[in-house]
């Protein structure tokens, strides 16, 4: 079971909204750690992403966050199987996507541009996390899954999608996880010389 990890902040590193969805559970002191423990924490991390329409109208609170992290844990499988080569079984986050309630808007900018624009009325938490199921939906069908990758970090959980020229990132973050291993193979290089 994962530990909930109060006022730790989750890190929007993947280049992908459902790769970040599932970096809201962390390694934190060797232990996987729940970002989320309130579904005040779900609708920050939803607005941060830029996916939280107008919740303040629903009452959500008692169901938003289980059903949060039941998506999370289901693209999580989905991610793993496609990573794997399995065979995947879609059925839930269909149900999540069958859920969303949503229309095309013609909107204009103000240099009278037209454009559209996909509106979202949710009345549930289901319904609310229909364009975070949309974005898993977009990363599994879309993506090419060999740019996914789980940060090399074995110490690490997060993934991430290698939006990089070369295709070659292999840490979460090179802030983070990159700079443990250079600094771990800077000081056996320096052990090894000694």
């Amino acid at each position: 079971m994962q530990n909930a990890m109060p006022n730790a902040i989750p890190r929007f590193l993947a280049d992908h909204t459902a790769l970040d969805l599932l970096n809201t559970v962390e390694m934190i002191d060797g232990k996987q750690c729940d970002l989320w423990h309130t579904s005040d924490d779900v609708k920050l991390w939803l607005s941060k992403v830029g996916l939280l329409l107008d919740a303040k109208k629903m009452d959500i609170q008692d169901s938003l966050l289980d059903e949060a992290r039941t998506l999370r844990e289901t693209v999580r499988e989905l991610v793993a199987s496609k990573k794997a080569g399995r065979p995947l079984t879609i059925s839930k986050l269909n149900d999540y996507l069958a859920q969303s309630c949503s229309y095309p808007a013609l909107k204009i900018s103000e240099g009278g541009v037209l454009s559209t624009a996909r509106i979202y009325q949710p009345q549930t938490a289901g319904q609310l996390l229909g364009p975070l199921a949309e974005q898993a939906a977009d990363l599994l069908a879309n993506v090419d899954f060999g740019l996914v990758r789980e940060c090399e970090n074995h110490e690490c959980c997060l993934w991430f999608y290698d939006k990089t020229k070369s295709h070659r990132r292999r840490w979460c973050s090179m802030a983070v996880c990159g700079n443990r291993h250079k600094v771990a193979k800077f000081r056996q290089n320096q052990k090894d010389a000694e």
